[in-house]
């Protein structure tokens, strides 16, 4: 059985000194199973999936794709969203990318045997709780850069407004 290869563990995202905020109801989150929007001005999209809650960045780490638009699949044991535009795999529960690597023990077979591993945590955590009914979400103050977190950098904001004015 093929299992990824996991990373060192990444700090708990509710380590934040961060207000929770109310984004939805329960019932609209286990009907729709994924709730996107934004928190304190960072797109974060927050999934349901066999019980659980997880919330991350909705801009995938890799090219910016939507998140909230992917479907959810089971890669070697662990839950991972998987982005429509490249289908980079990531877990729902730690961020981490996830892709197939070739054993190299295998190299000279034909195919070579490969395994799911993991690239590290990619994709920015945030915590999500059910409470009394309504979905509260606390953004990550964890000072630990992940590559999502580049979507809200100073260097991606002046590269946006650059393309919009026509200048690079």
């Amino acid at each position: 059985m093929d299992e990824a290869v996991s990373a060192a563990p990444f700090p708990d995202p509710r380590s934040s000194a961060q207000e929770a905020v109310q984004v939805c109801t329960e019932a609209h989150l286990r009907k729709e199973g994924r709730w996107s929007g934004q928190v304190d001005g960072r797109d974060v999209v927050v999934f349901h999936h066999q019980g659980g809650s997880y919330c991350m960045d909705r801009i995938c780490h890799h090219a910016g794709g939507p998140l909230q638009d992917g479907d959810i699949e089971d890669i070697a044991g662990h839950a991972c969203i998987v982005c429509p535009w490249h289908k980079i795999k990531i877990t729902l529960a730690s961020g981490e990318s996830l892709y197939r690597a070739i054993d190299p023990a295998t190299i000279k077979q034909r195919p070579p045997k490969t395994r799911w591993t993991s690239k590290g945590v990619k994709q920015r955590m945030h915590t999500a709780e059910i409470r009394n009914g309504n979905v509260y979400v606390t953004l990550s103050n964890n000072e630990q850069k992940v590559d999502s977190d580049y979507y809200y950098s100073e260097e991606y904001k002046k590269l946006v407004s650059s393309s919009k004015r026509g200048t690079t």
